[in-house]
């Protein structure tokens, strides 16, 4: 399956620094850059995310022939280009930050340019694409009338999904899913707050507010776009799926809770995995969700900043333990304490609630070292687990006391206690040192076993026996 990614490609500068005085100019920071970054921006970032996921990608876009372009294609080392002359100054975007903090965006070149040209090249790539994603930035490339025919054919018999942008061109007929945020739907679909109020909906700010403007907004771009489906990103609060074969109720697919200061790339992130997630034919729903795990991951993991300082450049998905392992580089950064508890975690019933929601109250972050299927099957026996690992990872990610799961292989903890080196390590029940030897290596690095209250009568076996009688 090749991915062909259509759109405008920029050049995003991270300037990484430190602030300890204020200029004696004036009462602004003085900011002793240490690093300066560059990545491949706009779809060439999207571009950057599907290959380092594993896929066959091109990049069909325009790029000029300064010394920032030059800078951008080297960024793009190892993705197959397909450009045209932009006809215009590469726009370049640079961020200053300092503590993990944007403190101010710079932005050259990055005004409307002339419509760049597209070659026969370009429209070869469209017509042969398996999967086609249109990365809008607003810089005319998706306005091109021969590149917008040469979509609208390709999406007859592929899957198209157009990210769009506020300046850019409204996507083509037969596009099959459209992913604007929040803001753009509104926009798009010239939904304002004096509308809202008269239609008697809840105040500006409001999350049921939002929701309404996001299901309004989508009924109307539904029709004027003649897209399949419209889904419209609502951040902290998911995504709203209208679909226009199922003429039904909007569906909200929440979001996978995560806290990250910096957004950046994460409606990329999405695109990208929505995109790969549909040509593999997933269906739309399991794909938002999976999309929407895709994006908490990259946010967790730090993010375009992260992925730039990864050995390889890679700006997609880490491997699964990455993630739990950059809440915890968080709470360390910040003077707190990691809190780690283990176990199958098979049936999750009250009595595991209650020991998880007694461990996240000893320290900042908690951590559940999860065993995998392989090593449920080889402590329990035949027949165990009753619930795939997948789905136990998703159970306790829902829980609220829960930050980050990792899940190992082996039959004890010992081995991914020495990857995570929680402060605390807790355990449920009547354990003493002798029965827990994991106990000796959490010591080794000054870190407390303890043990919570554990609650009788609630047990997966006792849960799963009454289950059997039942059926």
């Amino acid at each position: 399956m090749n991915i062909t990614v259509v759109g405008d490609t920029l050049l995003d500068v991270d300037i990484v620094g430190t602030v300890e005085r204020m200029s004696p100019d004036g009462p602004v920071p003085v900011v002793d850059v240490q690093q300066t970054q560059s990545r491949p921006g706009g779809a060439g970032l999207v571009a950057a995310m599907l290959r380092a996921d594993g896929h066959d990608v091109r990049l069909v876009t325009a790029l000029s022939d300064d010394a920032h372009s030059k800078m951008l294609r080297g960024a793009l080392g190892g993705i197959a280009v397909i450009a045209g002359a932009s006809g215009a100054p590469t726009p370049v975007k640079s961020r200053l930050r300092a503590a993990g903090q944007t403190i101010a965006r710079i932005d050259e070149g990055c005004g409307i340019p002339p419509l760049p040209e597209v070659t026969a090249d370009m429209l070869g790539a469209v017509l042969d694409a398996d999967v086609i994603l249109v990365a809008d930035y607003g810089r005319g490339l998706a306005a091109n009338p021969r590149l917008r025919q040469a979509l609208q054919r390709r999406a007859v018999t592929v899957p198209l999904i157009w990210d769009p942008h506020r300046l850019g061109a409204e996507p083509v007929r037969n596009t099959a899913v459209v992913t604007p945020n929040r803001d753009e739907a509104r926009a798009a679909a010239g939904i304002t707050v004096v509308e809202r109020a008269a239609a008697g909906s809840a105040p500006a700010g409001r999350d049921d507010a939002d929701v309404a403007d996001a299901a309004a907004a989508a009924s109307v771009l539904l029709d004027r776009w003649h897209a399949d489906s419209v889904i419209v990103t609502l951040g902290e609060h998911g995504a709203l799926i209208a679909n226009r074969a199922s003429e039904g109720l909007p569906l909200i697919v929440p979001a996978h809770r995560v806290d990250a200061p910096d957004a950046c790339g994460a409606g990329d992130r999405f695109a990208a995995s929505l995109a790969a997630e549909l040509g593999l034919g997933t269906e739309l729903p399991d794909a938002v969700e999976r999309a929407s795990a895709a994006t908490a991951a990259f946010l967790r993991s730090g993010g375009v900043a992260a992925a730039q300082s990864r050995p390889d450049g890679a700006a997609g998905s880490l491997p699964g333990d990455a993630d739990a392992l950059s809440v915890i580089r968080r709470v360390r950064e910040h003077g707190g304490t990691v809190v780690a508890t283990g176990g199958c975690f098979d049936l999750l019933h009250a009595g595991h609630a209650r020991t998880l929601a007694a461990a996240r109250r000893l320290g900042d972050c908690l951590v559940v070292c999860l065993n995998s299927d392989a090593s449920v099957s080889r402590l329990k026996g035949a027949g165990r687990p009753i619930i795939v690992e997948s789905d136990r990872v998703d159970l306790l990610l829902a829980l609220e006391c829960v930050d980050a799961v990792i899940v190992f292989d082996e039959d004890t903890p010992e081995q991914v206690l020495r990857s995570v080196r929680p402060d605390i390590w807790v355990k449920g029940g009547d354990y003493t040192v002798d029965s827990l030897p994991e106990a000796q290596v959490v010591r080794s690095w000054g870190g407390q076993t303890v043990t919570v209250p554990y609650f009788p009568a609630r047990s997966t076996t006792t849960l799963a026996s009454a289950l059997a009688l039942v059926g």
